[in-house]
């Protein structure tokens, strides 16, 4: 019997596709074909949680004190461990009581988010290009959000004076990112603070995404959004342990700021959901405890290959400044290409995988995301199907580039 007049909400129709659910799609017919996938899409670190960590959630799981609901609010050891963490790595002290709350990832806390704060025409500014999680969730909310298009001349910063004082009068919420996903741009101490003046001026919730706090190269050190003065009076950061210690899988993540907007998120929260499992919040406490030579362990890895990439690629005519932190690459187009089509040309050349720029809003289009997250060796394997396939950047090409802004799932 169809079911043609039962109709999802419009709040979902009005959702294009999920780009990395998209993405699985073709990587599926491409594997179908034979083709051996170099998957560099996905923020999906490669290689295994650390051991010790694994061997915290074994014990754990054989605590039948475990396999009860958890806290909704998380484990008290957690929240603690949370906290700690923070006044370890940024000299921030906060409550682990009321300041800080553990989440199914972080993705899910931003999208819940903004279903708490958020009513319909809300304005909510969000940069673009941005994680995906910054507009949807809002989009989802029935929030009207005012992009704040974001240039490689500012160096991917957010251009605060280029706001127009009406709309920040408006604004409810502004999202951002720095170490950024998808441009790999980090901010300065001084835009903090700067940004942290703008919100109290216009009494705008910041909402952070510290993701890729950790993975940060050459001495340089992210700056925490609560450490700015007066910060927590108007700002939550996010976190997650998906990046840094290898548990994508595991969907552990946490915000930290502001008591009243944690609050708000945990009333929506114990609604929705009985949060993470008590032994995973174990295994968490654990990889946050773990000591520095794990972290510079990890950083190296990227670093390498962040070199060894940006190399391979400047011998293909592309020309990429080595970022400072994150695990991508962003990349530009050949002139006359797409996001898009560059993405899926690729792919079916050379069975190496992309992430269109466009996935992560307007002002992403002429680009594609590269992870890094395959070694040395893999990498190579993938520059050398670009050499044979003769993919590389000419900007001396007389193409005149796209100004349409290509649809993935056209």
């Amino acid at each position: 019997m169809s079911l043609n007049w039962i109709v999802p909400a419009e709040r979902i129709q009005k959702l294009p596709p999920y780009v990395f659910a998209r993405l699985d799609e073709l990587k599926a017919k491409a594997r179908e074909q034979g083709l051996d996938l170099i998957d560099l899409g996905m923020g999906n670190p490669d290689g295994a949680t650390p051991a010790p960590v694994v061997e915290a959630a074994i014990a754990a799981l054989k605590d039948p004190a475990n396999h009860g609901y958890p806290p909704f609010e998380g484990t008290a050891s957690f929240r603690k461990a949370i906290t700690n963490w923070y006044h370890r790595r940024y000299g921030v002290v906060l409550d682990p009581d009321s300041e800080a709350l553990p989440l199914l990832g972080s993705k899910e806390g931003l999208t819940h988010l903004a279903l708490a704060y958020v009513n319909p025409g809300d304005l909510v500014l969000v940069p673009s290009p941005a994680y995906p999680a910054h507009f949807r969730g809002p989009a989802i909310a029935g929030g009207k959000i005012h992009s704040l298009i974001l240039k490689p001349e500012n160096d991917w910063l957010i251009d605060l004076a280029a706001i127009p004082d009406e709309i920040a009068r408006q604004a409810k919420i502004l999202y951002f990112n720095y170490p950024s996903n998808p441009t790999a741009a980090t901010a300065p101490r001084e835009f903090f603070e700067e940004i942290v003046a703008f919100a109290r001026k216009y009494e705008i919730l910041l909402v952070h995404d510290l993701c890729y706090a950790e993975l940060a190269f050459d001495g340089y050190q992210p700056t925490s959004l609560l450490e700015i003065p007066g910060a927590k009076d108007i700002g939550v950061e996010f976190h997650t342990l998906s990046k840094t210690y290898n548990m994508a899988g595991w969907r552990v993540g946490f915000v930290v700021g502001n008591r009243h907007v944690i609050q708000g998120l945990r009333t929506l929260k114990t609604n929705l959901d009985y949060g993470i499992f008590a032994a995973l919040q174990t295994a968490a406490e654990t990889a946050l405890q773990l000591p520095d030579v794990y972290l510079h362990e990890v950083q190296q890895r990227y670093r390498t290959r962040r070199d060894f990439l940006i190399n391979g690629l400047g011998e293909l005519g592309w020309d990429i400044p080595k970022t400072k932190a994150t695990m991508y690459l962003w990349v530009k187009c050949p002139v006359g290409m797409g996001s898009t089509d560059f993405a899926l040309n690729v792919l079916q050349q050379t069975g190496v995988v992309l992430t269109p720029g466009n996935a992560f809003g307007v002002a992403g289009e002429g680009y594609v995301r590269i992870s890094l997250i395959a070694d040395c060796d893999r990498l190579g394997e993938a520059l050398h199907r670009f050499k044979q396939a003769g993919i590389r950047y000419q900007p001396e090409s007389v193409v005149s580039p796209s100004e349409a802004i290509a649809d993935l799932v056209s």
